[in-house]
């Protein structure tokens, strides 16, 4: 049998470890775009990175101490400005409609009595990947599937029959040992468990003793791996529900692959496998702001982040052969571009390249930048097997062992302990 683990309203469940004044009431914790990278002056932002994989992002932290009026609150000619989103709300938040993804402001109109608090992403990496080392000694098999979900299988080690009794033991020493509610999903399938996981919440745990039975009526948007693109697809072939799915594998094996995964995936019984972490197969990094229309603001904010993604790369011991850079205009327009490379990775080399896409993306009549995406990919195994440049490969070697020398420090004392000129 399948388990899916999920940690009920996680962040702020992980922030009521800390203050139990937020237990039972509306509370929430919020979030916005981290700025402070931007900052002229020495800011001693330092990369936390206690969690791993793919589903992982990087996590930055300075040390200021956030306060409602000090992160949420802006001051714009003498107006104070409620910013950022709603992360993760309470179940007593969401009674008054709050979501995730609403603005703050909209969010405290609906539930006036609401307690939203900053993100705090360290101690959320550090208790999930506490719970992680725990459930690897708790089940045979498991998987982190993302930040607060994961999958157990114990086949061939729990009998079937004794399978509720196990997930209720796990569910109350998990509570006892971290203070976190979770709800348990149970299937021989694996993303049935996913499935049956929503009607346990919040701090349940669901049996799917028959998976058609349980799946037949649902609607098809429910399942997890179903987008827009499959949804529409469905709706225009009359599939409405996850047993209509089933009666039509015929159709979906002519899909080819996606379609095959999928129909497996709700209707095949003991479908699915513990799969292990895998290192991330890129890096990015992306910051949202209001809209700067000044080119020569946005290649100093280009710069930065490629400080900070150089500085990525070289703690995670990684040769980045593709760079890609895309701008989010106020019009709404999006432009991205891509470079491949296969030169030793170093800082210059990548703002040097992330310059010469800003180039051919600027539009200089869209209203101004609002957002900066950035990635890194096409990891190369080892730099010996990069096909050498001779005319820049002694100046990237140069670049490199520099570079190797600088992230100690900024490791030390802080990324932005040195910075260059082009940066301030």
């Amino acid at each position: 049998m399948f388990l899916h683990i999920d940690i009920d309203s996680f962040f702020i469940s992980a922030e009521r470890t800390k203050n139990p004044k937020l237990l039972n009431i509306p509370a929430a914790v919020g979030s916005r775009s981290n700025l402070e990278i931007f900052n002229k002056k020495r800011d001693h932002t330092r990369l936390i990175n206690i969690n791993s994989g793919a589903f992982v992002t990087p996590v930055f932290k300075n040390d200021h101490k956030r306060t409602f009026q000090n992160y949420f609150i802006d001051k714009i000619d003498g107006k104070e400005k409620i910013r950022g989103i709603i992360t993760t709300a309470s179940y007593e938040a969401r009674a008054c409609g709050v979501k995730t993804g609403m603005p703050i402001a909209k969010a405290l109109k609906l539930c006036s009595k609401m307690v939203v608090v900053p993100a705090n992403y360290p101690l959320y990496h550090k208790l999930s990947r506490e719970l992680y080392i725990y459930m690897q000694k708790e089940i045979p098999q498991v998987e982190q599937y993302s930040i607060d979900e994961f999958f157990g299988l114990t086949r061939g080690w729990i009998k079937d029959e004794n399978i509720f009794e196990f997930a209720l033991n796990l569910q109350k020493d998990i509570y006892q040992k971290f203070k976190l509610p979770v709800s348990i999903g149970i299937s021989n399938s694996k993303y049935i468990a996913k499935l049956a996981t929503e009607y346990a919440k919040p701090f349940g745990i669901y049996l799917v003793e028959d998976n058609f039975e349980f799946i037949k009526d649902i609607p098809i948007e429910q399942f997890p791996g179903i987008g827009k693109g499959f949804s529409k697809r469905f709706r225009e072939l009359g599939i409405k529900t996850l047993g209509d799915i089933c009666k039509s594998k015929k159709l979906l094996y002519s899909w080819k692959k996606p379609g095959i995964e999928l129909y497996n995936r709700i209707c095949t019984p003991n479908f699915g496998s513990i799969n292990k972490q895998e290192p991330k197969k890129s890096i990015g990094l992306s910051r949202t702001f209001d809209a700067i229309d000044d080119f020569n603001e946005i290649k100093r904010r280009i710069s930065i982040v490629a400080r900070y993604l150089s500085f990525m790369a070289n703690r995670a011991n990684v040769n980045p052969r593709r760079f890609e850079l895309k701008l989010y205009y106020k019009d709404g327009t999006k432009k991205k571009y891509s470079i491949s490379s296969n030169r030793v990775f170093n800082e210059q080399l990548l703002k040097e390249s992330f310059f010469t896409i800003l180039n051919k993306i600027w539009l200089p009549n869209a209203g101004g930048v609002i957002k900066i995406r950035a990635n890194i990919t096409s990891f190369a195994k080892k730099e010996n097997h990069l096909i050498p440049n001779l005319l820049t490969i002694n100046k990237d070697i140069k670049n490199k062992k520099l570079d190797d020398a600088i992230s100690k420090l900024r490791q030390e004392f802080g990324l932005d302990i040195l910075k260059r000129g082009d940066e301030i």
